[in-house]
């Protein structure tokens, strides 16, 4: 498969990625982003279904990689539209990568990045509520739940409680505002690293982005062709966590609960990771692109017969 031919969007793990779509005919990539994977993915003659449900996201792959053997879908991956678009497809390879792209980090007035001054949105539709309106109208407990969770934060309690204390003399609007929140509670040597971990926290609770994971791995399971694979890309433990997860129940013969004397599950697999562990950069691929140093990448193959 081609490699991409722009160096603007460095897509994480391709290598891996190629490989696992290898003999797919048609293929999904339901987290478009810059188009990388769906570039490498159609240099190969697979057609292509890429959707994203930024705006921007579709208008940047579109001009970059045109129309002939890809067609877009601006929407949610995890929405009705998207789902049903996806089981018409009948795909063979499907793949979520669920980290923001290097576009949309770079973009300052987008609001993902911790830049000096840039405003606090982290919106992927650019409707609704702003990661601005959360922090300044989530109560203690929420946010604390949210850095804990999302964050992986050992001092959410307290981050919580000064981003309150914090917003009662001044509302939070731009990155600087939970910067120096975050430099308070966890000290003036705290860097980039906390700020990504905790703005990715903000950023996943702004589009609610775990529970649509949720819904629809099983969906774009369902819709593979027999022998076809899913592919997801995580960045975050709770992400990871919970595909991890599902992707393990998927393989076992028997889902029920251990007290039950009989079987009354599905009573098969429907299918196996490969490989069994996950995927994760090379040394040489976090030199060339640090963003993906976090990145993990678990493959489910569903079974060739039901």
């Amino acid at each position: 498969m081609a490699e991409p031919s722009s160096s603007f969007h460095l897509p994480v793990l391709l290598g891996p990625i190629v490989e696992a779509a290898a003999g797919a005919r048609r293929a999904v990539d339901a987290t478009l982003g810059g188009g990388g994977h769906a570039e490498a993915l159609r240099g190969a003659g697979d057609e292509i279904l890429g959707i994203d449900r930024d705006p921007d996201a579709i208008a940047f792959s579109r001009a970059r990689l045109g129309s002939e053997g890809i067609r877009y879908l601006q929407a949610a991956y995890e929405s009705p539209e998207a789902l049903e678009a996806v089981a018409a497809f009948h795909p063979e390879f499907v793949l979520l990568d669920l980290g923001v792209s290097s576009r949309q980090l770079d973009e300052t007035g987008r609001g993902f990045t911790f830049r000096p001054g840039a405003p606090l949105d982290m919106r992927m539709e650019g409707q609704g509520a702003t990661a601005a309106d959360l922090l300044n109208r989530a109560d203690g407990e929420a946010l604390e739940r949210m850095f804990a969770e999302y964050g992986d934060e050992r001092r959410a309690r307290r981050l919580a409680r000064e981003i309150v204390r914090r917003r009662e003399r001044t509302p939070f609007a731009v990155s600087d505002d939970l910067v120096n929140a975050i430099r308070a509670t966890l000290g003036p040597r705290s860097g980039p690293s906390e700020f990504a971990r905790l703005f990715q926290a903000v950023r996943i609770a702004v589009n609610d982005e775990l529970r649509g994971l949720s819904r629809a791995l099983p969906a774009f399971r369902d819709a593979l062709e027999p022998g076809g694979r899913l592919g997801v890309i995580t960045y975050h433990s709770g992400e990871d966590r919970l595909v991890k997860l599902a992707f393990r129940e998927w393989a076992s013969a028997c889902v029920c609960p251990p007290h039950l004397p009989v079987c009354t599950c599905r009573g098969r697999a429907l299918g196996r990771l490969e490989p069994r562990k996950p995927i994760v950069p090379t040394d040489e691929e976090i030199a060339s692109n640090p963003r993906a140093r976090s990145a993990r990448l678990r493959i489910f193959r569903v079974d060739d017969a039901p």
